[in-house]
């Protein structure tokens, strides 16, 4: 009884130790962005999907005009990606920080929402 009621405590913390979110800082070009991700790896493509936000047309339930993407670039800047992407949990420009190539990151971003565009499709979306 006493190893079962063990095995179900070490369960409950490796399933919290999953779902706990760090603090991760991103920089790569222009970017400079702070984002909760489970590993540098995501951290990085939710930032690229931040920049590929600003000229693609990924949300289209609060569709944006290009005219009302090119005035808020004006206004706030536009964020540009280097050859490679930084993520750290203790600040921009950090000894501990994770580089990956920017390409790579925006390949895998680019697979992710093929295949979320799949599953809208096959679910009957538009």
């Amino acid at each position: 009884m006493a190893a079962r009621k063990l095995a179900t405590e070490k369960q409950h913390q490796n399933l919290e130790e999953r779902s706990t979110m760090a603090k991760y800082y991103v920089q790569s070009g222009t970017l400079r962005c702070v984002v909760s991700a489970e590993n540098p790896r995501r951290a990085a493509l939710w930032a690229v999907h931040r920049a590929m936000q600003q000229i693609m047309p990924i949300d289209e339930t609060s569709p944006s005009e290009p005219e009302d993407k090119t005035l808020r670039a004006k206004e706030e800047g536009v964020m540009v990606l280097s050859g490679t992407i930084s993520t750290s949990e203790r600040g921009y420009g950090s000894s501990d920080a994770e580089t990956m190539p920017t390409f790579q990151v925006v390949t895998e971003w680019n697979q992710l929402v093929n295949a979320l565009d799949r599953l809208e499709t096959m679910l009957g979306g538009e």
